[in-house]
């Protein structure tokens, strides 16, 4: 695929995808998460993502959300670990508008207390929604398990009495910190003029600049990658929360992105606990077994780290079984080799699920600019295909005897 890049002498990256279609998906990614916050900012991130919105230098918050929503637009974010994403879907022809209002609120939120103190209440409501379900909120200690006493491992959402705690001056600290051209990339994904779009950026930002992406890996780097994570320690925590339901997670540390053998992680990730009727896990415990509604295995890579799991919930009574055949999967595919016929059936699914999710075009514009942000180069799918064949079940079985080890899992449940 063929992509536009400019860098403005101020730093941001500008990235643009053409496509066919009249919707244009544009925003800016920001190089900054929870994984960022010192101690004592625990859900700062966040928090910062919500009263973004809440009033800037020329607007206040009605005027923000107005000003896409009147003529069919949607303006969005999100935060998570590594990134914070605001970002908006409008029509091609109102990309000035777009523009304009991305801007604002990302560079020139002034974050008034009145506004500050309505909104901390919406987001401790998000809190108290998260814990009250358990089978999302287990997601979120598992990963505090595998990363303890690491940034990693903080909660996005922080706690309800740390949130209440932050102001205008906590939100103006840390966006002037990291919300910053140099820290940030626009990324455009849709059927407009490139060098207008650049025009536009240049005016807001009344700076000139040059073609190309000016990207080094520096650019992706945080202080605490840079410092060892702490050494990792295997263990079980089965708590009481009084739920109906048991929930369990079973999982390891796992790769960072730039790790070789993360590509056949992902693909035996797929086998296992993917989306299809027939991932193992669900066969197995389902399909076979009628003992769960819900069994799934996910990994998710980190710039220097990464974390593998199974969940599944069931009922109490039945948690030791549905182990003993999660277990006997995962040493199914430690102890034995995958055919080359099971192989090949395994990556033409894969690349058929990633086929059909790329024509999700807001997922996919999101996808491209935290490649560009994190990483400097745009994921080619034809690229990644060719990766995804060159994983041989050697490479396979070696990652599932890294990561399956018995000894070196982490197991979390609810009871």
């Amino acid at each position: 695929m063929k992509y536009n890049t400019f860098t403005l002498d101020n730093g941001l990256r500008i990235i643009h995808l053409p496509s066919t279609s009249p919707v244009l998906y544009c925003g800016y990614q920001i190089n900054v998460g929870s994984r960022d916050e010192a101690l004592g900012e625990e859900g700062l991130a966040h928090f910062c993502e919500h009263v973004t919105f809440k009033g800037t230098e020329h607007r206040r918050a009605w005027h923000i959300i107005n000003r896409l929503e009147s003529v069919g637009g949607d303006l969005n974010a999100f935060t998570n670990k590594e990134d914070t994403v605001y970002y908006a879907a409008i029509l091609r022809e109102h990309m000035a508008r777009a523009v304009d209002l991305l801007t604002d609120i990302v560079f020139h939120s002034t974050y008034p207390q009145a506004e500050i103190d309505k909104e901390v209440e919406v987001i401790c409501d998000e809190i108290e929604s998260y814990n009250d379900t358990p089978s999302e909120l287990i997601y979120d200690d598992f990963e505090n398990a595998i990363f303890r006493g690491h940034r990693l491992g903080h909660n996005i959402l922080g706690t309800a009495e740390r949130v209440r705690s932050f102001t205008t001056a906590d939100a103006l600290r840390f966006t002037r910190k990291y919300y910053t051209p140099g820290n940030t990339i626009f990324f455009a994904y849709g059927d407009i003029d490139f060098r207008r779009l650049v025009k536009l950026l240049m005016r807001t930002f009344a700076t000139g600049g040059h073609e190309g992406n000016d990207f080094t890996t520096q650019d992706s780097l945080r202080p605490d990658m840079r410092e060892p994570l702490p050494v990792y320690q295997a263990g079980e925590n089965i708590t009481n929360r009084g739920t109906h339901q048991a929930h369990i997670m079973m999982g390891n540390r796992a790769y960072g992105v730039g790790d070789d053998r993360r590509m056949a992680l992902y693909l035996l990730n797929n086998i296992l606990g993917g989306p299809g009727m027939n991932a193992r896990f669900n066969l197995s415990l389902r399909e076979r077994n009628g003992l769960v509604y819900a069994v799934d295995s996910s990994m998710v890579s980190y710039g220097d780290t990464g974390i593998w799991g199974v969940y599944f919930g069931c009922d109490p009574h039945d948690v030791k079984r549905c182990r003993r055949l999660v277990r006997s999967e995962l040493d199914r595919v430690m102890l034995t080799p995958l055919s080359e016929a099971q192989l090949s059936a395994a990556k033409k699914q894969i690349k058929g699920q990633i086929g059909v999710a790329c024509d999700n075009r807001e997922n996919f514009a999101l996808d491209f600019g935290k490649s560009f942000l994190h990483y400097g180069w745009e994921k080619d799918i034809t690229s990644l295909y060719e990766k995804i064949d060159a994983v041989t079940p050697q490479q396979v079985q070696a990652v599932a005897q890294d990561i399956f080890d018995e000894a070196r899992m982490t197991v979390l449940g609810y009871n």
